[in-house]
């Protein structure tokens, strides 16, 4: 039976609810409310649940979205007006109230542009995950921003605020990396050191020239991320294909001649000759733009500036090192000659000073491959060592403070970002969380001793227990050949038989030896409510667990986790999963101390991928913890509990088992929500922690 309609009465108290505030505020309520009672209920459910949603994060951006939808309710879909509402409570995370107002005000040009933004790969979106990849290519260190089109200067990659050729997400982001990928390998492989200027000065249209040698340098390039990137490449061709896009015949001979190994721009300038007269091939899907004008200048710009830069760099060297000392000493210069380790990896370089085989600091190595990807070579006069005279103090580069990097603009370069789940919204926060991974500081002292001695009985039995779980035989029921009879199987299939169906075969037993084929990842809270007895347990607790875990064999890593506000989210190593529980994870395991606070949803997400990627049967997370998710400002109440069930469940939909030890004494009114009700211990006693987390491991894995 069909809902009746809601009354003007009945409106007005749900948006009074909703917007919490006096509608004396609001322009127009009358007229918005008589407009809403005209509705079928289906449409006034709808609009009124997504006003409530929009309403969780800011009153006034969710009547604008209801004032500004209700005109053209019966024009636009549903799925659409959905799409309305996540993206400009995005913009709101990302820009603030002004940005969030400006997608609801402009319907008309969101409606225009509702593919790009629900399946495209936006920006604002992608750029942290392709910052991270494209920082893991040889060259130098690029940065990547926002412009009209797509293009390089040779420093910084320019993406489009939106890429939306194709019609899934998926295909878009790979569109978008393709595109990127593109652009990294003109800074790479030699694009950007031709001489524009002059190289096209012969052709009476310079424009037509650059146009088709930039399809020649894409070519060439394509062979180039062929031979280093051969998954992406076979991705870029599966675009081309999707998109009905194929080479013109008349670039098939140069196209044989720029695909060969060792071939630079100056090839592509040869082949240039042959097809000029050719008509303009359509460009490739990632294919981007040329510009030689922001090329030229970046280069001028960098070129004479790292110069100078390398050589404050080798006068340090020289000094601080006591290199070349002889030839100072008879008022010589020092012969300094570089060359790569490799051909292939342009950022590992070797430095020779007066015959003697130097390894480069990092800061040099970067110097010398950005300056050979603008020269082509390392020039004579870069290899000699300056006076530190006004460029030592303003070059002298800094090594990034981990503790500092979090302030300014570019907080997130280098950092992974997570989701958070909205459970007001009922949707996921974009990219809301940045973290990064940080190594707990190594502490040299007595604890693992003390902790041995303290527990040398416990400990002794642990090892004895776990000796047994990895000896432990399995006894198997109905098999089809074994060492005993296996009476409940043999009597079914004599039954069986009496029924005149056929006797089965598996009526033996066996004793097998059980395989385990775990691993485990022991998520530790490290906020500053664990100062104190609770950071000495868990720090007993886990040399405890590590010393019976090496006698049985299990792969495990241990992680920390704590941070402050969603923009510093911190997981600190302690063991990583194939690394050797040595001197070094004993330090560290004594180095773990009491930080911030406990957001828990980001650790839960990160560590399960970590898991995810790790080959085994059975996947288990482990946290050990003295409270609730909290975090300074808006991780409290509610908002935590649900994310983190909300990357609970996830963990789940991807086969990994979490368990949670917990010494909060409040914690039954809310682990069984966030865990369920067996997946989890509550320990009475802080004391408890290092005796019960070996014992509950055992049944956890057996």
């Amino acid at each position: 039976m069909a809902k009746t309609a809601l009354s003007t009465d009945d409106i007005y108290q749900e948006l009074y609810q909703s917007l919490e505030l006096e509608f004396a505020f609001f322009r127009g309520i009358d007229q918005l409310i008589e407009r809403i009672s005209h509705l079928p209920r289906k449409k006034q459910d709808f609009l009124l649940g997504w006003t409530r949603r929009v309403a969780s994060i800011q009153t006034t951006l969710a009547y604008q979205f209801l004032f500004n939808i209700t005109p053209r309710i019966d024009e636009m879909e549903m799925e659409l007006i959905e799409r309305l509402a996540l993206h400009a409570m995005d913009k709101y995370d990302r820009e603030g109230i002004n940005g969030a107002l400006k997608v609801v005000r402009d319907v008309e040009d969101f409606a225009a542009h509702s593919h790009a933004i629900a399946e495209g790969a936006l920006f604002e979106d992608v750029q942290g995950v392709l910052f991270n990849f494209i920082q893991g290519l040889s060259g130098r260190h690029l940065k990547i921003k926002q412009a009209d089109n797509a293009y390089t200067d040779s420093s910084i990659l320019y993406l489009p605020a939106a890429i939306a050729d194709l019609p899934t997400t998926a295909e878009n982001f790979t569109l978008c990396k393709a595109t990127l990928t593109l652009l990294w390998a003109q800074t790479r492989y030699g694009s950007c050191q031709v001489d524009f200027e002059h190289c096209f000065a012969s052709y009476d249209d310079s424009e037509r020239a650059q146009a088709h040698f930039h399809y020649l340098e894409t070519l060439r390039l394509e062979a180039c991320i062929q031979r280093e990137l051969p998954g992406l490449y076979r991705q870029m061709q599966q675009l081309k294909q999707s998109l009905g896009q194929a080479v013109p015949a008349y670039y098939h001979a140069a196209q044989q001649c720029l695909i060969v190994e060792n071939t630079n721009s100056d090839d592509s300038l040869e082949c240039l000759k042959q097809v000029y007269t050719q008509p303009l091939p359509t460009p490739l899907c990632y294919q981007g733009h040329l510009n030689p004008e922001a090329i030229c200048q970046c280069r001028a710009q960098r070129q004479q500036k790292e110069l100078q830069q390398l050589q404050v760099k080798l006068s340090e060297l020289l000094e601080d090192n006591q290199l070349g000392k002889q030839s100072r000493e008879q008022g010589q210069t020092p012969e300094i000659k570089a060359q790569k380790k490799s051909e292939q990896d342009i950022n590992q370089w070797q430095l020779e000073i007066d015959g003697l085989p130097v390894a480069p600091p990092m800061e040099v190595s970067q110097l010398l491959t950005s300056i050979y990807l603008d020269w082509g070579d390392i020039p004579p006069e870069a290899l000699v060592a300056g006076g530190s005279g006004e460029y030592s103090k303003d070059l002298k580069a800094q090594q990034d403070d981990p503790d500092k990097v979090w302030q300014g603009t570019y907080h997130e370069i280098g950092a992974e970002l997570y989701d958070e789940w909205d459970y007001a919204r009922r949707h996921y926060r974009k990219n809301w969380c940045v973290m990064r991974e940080k190594d707990v500081p190594p502490v040299y002292d007595d604890f693992v001793e003390q902790t041995q001695q303290k527990y040398f009985g416990l400990s002794r039995h642990l090892h004895r227990t776990f000796e047994a779980m990895r000896d432990e035989d399995k006894l198997l029921k109905r098999q089809n050949q074994g060492d005993e009879i296996d009476i409940d199987a043999l009597v079914e299939a004599l039954a069986d038989a009496q029924h005149g169906e056929e006797m089965s075969d598996n009526v033996y037993t066996k004793m097998h030896r059980h395989e385990r084929h775990i691993a485990v990842v022991f998520m530790v809270d490290m906020s500053g409510s664990t100062q104190g007895w609770i950071n000495t347990a868990e720090r007993e607790a886990l040399i405890l667990l590590c010393e019976a875990l090496e006698t049985l064999g299990d792969r495990y890593a241990i992680y920390g986790f704590s941070g402050m506000t969603r923009q510093r989210c911190e997981l600190y190593r302690i063991k990583e999963m194939d690394e050797p529980y040595n001197t070094e994870v004993k330090a560290r395991i004594s180095g773990i101390r009491a930080q911030d606070y406990t957001r828990m949803g980001f650790a839960i997400r990160h560590l399960s991928k970590l898991l995810s990627a790790t080959e085994a049967k059975t996947r288990i997370l482990i946290t050990l913890s003295d409270g609730k998710p909290d975090d300074y400002s808006d991780y409290r109440g509610e908002y935590g509990i649900e994310d983190t069930r909300r990357a609970l469940i996830e963990a789940r939909q991807q086969q990994i088992h979490p368990y949670c030890i917990t010494i909060d004494e409040t914690a039954r009114d809310y682990l069984p929500h966030l865990y369920g009700p067996a997946a989890f211990t509550v320990l009475d006693e802080v004391e408890q922690l290092p005796l019960k987390v070996a014992d509950i491991y055992r049944r956890l894995t057996t």
